[in-house]
């Protein structure tokens, strides 16, 4: 990382369904194609399966393999990774989006709106806590998909530079997931990272993708073709952010709140 600077890159696959070993396979193949360093890799909502409500077949643990190769591609690439998948943990099953360090050691938020138009809620626990990681300057927010929606659980109160979700969002609903990531950025006076993926899953529902990195004025700084498996690199700066906080103090005058856990 170079000053202020957050290098980002953002694979937008089509995640094979159930089938964790070959997704990973290809997520390295994928990652070798860097030809420069990086801060963070962001991978979608359970990358190593798509989007899957029942979780009892293809859960794994904390220490299983999908969660070794995070661990093991981050040393490799001296990044942090994050992305989410289905963990299973004292009997209960999880919408885990987990942030492995180079330096090996873990960071996760468990996704707090399940998706229960899918049954998600049926299966899932959901998550009680926000998360935010520091990398460098750096305060990055973590979120899953149908949090999205929600823009309570969102609201910056200071305490991050970056807004990320990881989904798996239908191309039948990409104007409502431009306009919220959109909305997300300008309210909150952040960036945000929008990662999807693309294809089409095990229960024949269709995604094009349309990742993106959005400023804290609501623009599109970068994006993929819609339908397209890459991985592209993505560069943002804190300088500009905090100059536009300090020339336009939107958040000075946030309402305070607090949200009640349930």
């Amino acid at each position: 990382m170079k000053n202020s600077i957050l290098n980002m890159a953002i694979v937008q696959p089509d995640i094979r369904w159930k089938e964790s070993a070959a997704n990973l396979l290809k997520y390295s193949e994928m990652l070798n194609r860097l030809t420069s360093p990086v801060d963070l890799v962001l991978l979608p909502e359970m990358f190593t399966t798509g989007f899957c409500t029942e979780p009892f077949d293809i859960a794994e643990d904390m220490d299983g393999r999908s969660v070794r190769w995070m661990k093991e591609t981050a040393k490799t690439l001296n990044s942090a990774i994050a992305g989410s998948l289905i963990i299973r943990q004292d009997g209960l099953y999880y919408n885990r989006l987990v942030i492995a360090a180079p330096d090996n050691t873990l960071q996760w938020y468990d996704k707090r709106h399940l998706f229960r138009i899918a049954g998600e809620e049926e299966h899932f626990s959901k998550g009680r806590e926000r998360l935010i990681v520091r990398i460098g300057e750096w305060r990055i927010a973590f979120q899953i998909c149908y949090d999205l929606r929600f823009p309570v659980w969102a609201r910056n109160r200071n305490d991050y530079d970056l807004l990320v979700y990881a989904a798996n969002w239908p191309e039948a609903r990409n104007d409502v997931w431009n306009t919220l990531l959109r909305a997300r950025a300008m309210e909150n006076q952040c960036y945000v990272a929008g990662v999807n993926r693309v294809g089409v899953d095990g229960n024949g529902i269709s995604y094009s993708g349309e990742s993106m990195v959005i400023d804290a004025k609501g623009y599109v700084t970068g994006t993929f073709k819609p339908s397209e498996e890459a991985i592209r690199t993505f560069y943002i700066s804190l300088d500009e952010l905090n100059d536009f906080r300090m020339k336009f103090p939107v958040w000075k005058d946030w309402d305070e709140f607090e949200v009640m856990k349930q």
